[in-house]
């Protein structure tokens, strides 16, 4: 509201942008203005179709927030990790093996990388109704604007995306929106998420990979984007290439309950975060999220009322009987992760099996 005061909390200075020769992925920017023009709609439809069915991964641009505002979610997103004592994270700890739910802080050192080397990524993650659950007192001012930044990714990037998505499958607009309902039961959250740099010891043992290639367990990620180069997706060629930073831009992509639920249609995208360029290397990442899964209830069955999916053809993963509920895949697969011992491939990645289906981690 007009003249409401903020609580205080110190700027965070994101490190300068990289000046490194880096081959980027050529990602699709989907202007949000568009859609409130004569059918802005459809051809933002096909778009999103283009880089769902493609790279993967899409900017959204024009998407309402003001660069202002997402300065400030960055401010209050360090501040979770950097202005709360190390007593009161442990109190708020995440029960991620015990539950497979993320909500609180996952600490350094939490996940196995390679070769004995553990991460050095610290999180806090806070239900889309921060009402669910208790935070930590020093954050507690700072809920009312972590709802209303929830509700703006949710209702103003996610909605309008999942109805593009759904349109060009040629369903009702609100097939996925329904599937996807800010008050029902779930998971969907916020997260702030910061790197650290490893030792050189540890750069050597992991060969500079931070974060394993995975594709995520949920429908939707939103990532805002953030000036330290380190986000790779695997392209359709099998090179990683990198993701580049566009200011107040955010980052889109499926994760694998919108393949699921397309029939594979949509993939799920296969993407990692190694060690950033020489000129970035000493200066933390932060990155702000916003994953986005459907109710617990859902059944990760194809959309078979997809009349483009009766044409194409659907790829399943497991037969409709055996399909697990969105709660049972992110339950399967976050106790799982980084915590486990994976078969080694023939092809040199890694792959667990969750729910009888084969889950691969790319080195």
């Amino acid at each position: 509201m007009p003249g409401t005061v903020l609580p205080p909390a110190p700027r965070w200075v994101p490190a300068p942008s990289t000046k490194a020769n880096l081959e980027y992925a050529d990602l699709p920017i989907i202007d949000f203005a568009k859609l409130a023009s004569p059918g802005g709609s459809v051809l933002l439809a096909q778009e999103v179709h283009d880089a769902m069915t493609t790279a993967g991964f899409f900017y959204v641009i024009n998407h309402g927030y003001t660069q202002a505002e997402t300065e400030r979610m960055f401010d209050i997103g360090d501040f979770a990790v950097s202005q709360v004592s190390d007593q009161e994270k442990k109190n708020y700890e995440a029960k991620i093996k015990e539950t497979g739910s993320y909500q609180g802080y996952k600490p350094r050192q939490y996940w196995h990388i390679d070769a004995g080397v553990r991460d050095q990524i610290e999180q806090y993650n806070i239900h889309r109704d921060v009402t669910k659950k208790q935070h930590p007192e020093a954050l507690r001012p700072f809920l009312p604007e972590i709802s209303d930044f929830a509700k703006f990714c949710h209702f103003k990037i996610l909605h309008p995306v999942l109805r593009l998505l759904a349109t060009r499958l040629e369903l009702p607009e609100d097939t996925f929106v329904n599937q996807f309902r800010f008050e029902a039961e779930g998971e969907t959250w916020f997260r702030s998420m910061k790197y650290f740099p490893l030792s050189a010891d540890e750069e050597e043992k992991t060969k500079n990979v931070w974060l394993k290639g995975h594709t995520d367990s949920v429908g939707i990620t939103i990532l805002w984007s953030q000036p330290v180069a380190a986000l790779q997706i695997m392209s359709l060629d099998g090179k990683w290439r990198w993701v580049k930073h566009i200011d107040n831009a955010v980052v889109v992509n499926a994760g694998d309950a919108m393949e699921f639920l397309s029939g594979g249609y949509y993939k799920a995208t296969i993407h990692r975060v190694v060690q950033p360029p020489e000129d970035q290397r000493g200066y933390p990442r932060l990155g702000l999220f916003y994953f986005a899964l459907p109710d617990d209830d859902v059944l990760l069955v194809p959309r078979t009322d997809s009349p483009v999916l009766q044409r194409q053809g659907i790829k399943r993963r497991f037969e409709d009987a055996d399909a697990p509920t969105m709660e049972e895949w992110r339950v399967g697969k976050s106790t799982r992760y980084g915590q486990v011992q994976n078969e080694k491939t023939a092809d040199g990645h890694e792959q667990d099996v969750i729910h009888g289906i084969v889950v691969k981690l790319y080195n």
